[in-house]
């Protein structure tokens, strides 16, 4: 350790715990806060004043995520590295605190692991806490299944039910004259209804739409 401490500001409203936290991490003869305020709109400029070397930031301030915001802000008026904290395990949270800049997040509730976050983050190799990579992992989950979703409705929408059923049919193997001859329609009728079916979602051939609606679980 060298002699010169790591400078740390504080950015939470809950009085009890800034008090608290501030004390504890006072005690670490590695780090000081220097900086330390309750009010989102004030931050900024203390931010700058103080020239920290890492901010502790809650995502909750006033009853909104306001630290999520304030993260972005912060950001550019200082080079400090943004920690966020939270009382909630709320995995959308967490991806918005890493998009918004934070080197790391934290649960307050996991307050012992505090002090090497900071020293990591100041060290600049912060490893992302495990909560957190698990949350991330989670969402991005979830948002790749909501993306997946919207393509197969769109690709619904996009389709009658008999084209549908068409592409089914190629899928299964069957000749555009099979089809015409189990549909009951003519193969000009058949062909003019692939062409159709190609301008609307592409592909170089009517086995190529044809997996492409297997891909989005039309059949």
């Amino acid at each position: 350790m060298n002699g010169t401490p790591i400078r740390v500001m504080l950015v939470e409203d809950d009085p009890d715990w800034r008090r608290g936290l501030i004390a504890y991490l006072n005690n670490e003869p590695d780090l000081t806060v220097v900086s330390e305020t309750d009010d989102p709109a004030a931050a900024v400029q203390l931010a700058a004043e103080a020239v920290p070397d890492v901010i502790l930031l809650d995502i909750m301030l006033a009853d909104s995520p306001e630290g999520l915001k304030l993260a972005g802000a912060l950001g550019g008026a200082s080079q400090a590295r943004i920690i966020m904290l939270t009382s909630m395990e709320d995995r959308a949270f967490v991806a918005e605190a890493f998009r918004a800049g934070a080197v790391n997040y934290l649960v307050k509730s996991d307050f012992a692991a505090i002090p090497e976050a900071v020293r990591q983050a100041s060290a600049d190799r912060s490893a992302i806490d495990a909560f957190a990579a698990r949350q991330m992992l989670e969402e991005f989950r979830r948002l790749k299944k909501v993306e997946r979703e919207y393509e197969t409705d769109k690709f619904k929408r996009m389709l009658t039910p008999s084209e549908v059923q068409l592409l089914s049919m190629i899928h299964e193997g069957y000749s555009q004259t099979q089809i015409a001859e189990q549909s009951f329609l003519s193969l000009r009728t058949v062909k003019n209804h692939v062409g159709n079916i190609l301008r609307k979602i592409g592909g170089k051939s009517s086995k190529d739409a044809a997996q492409k609606a297997k891909d989005h679980e039309l059949f």
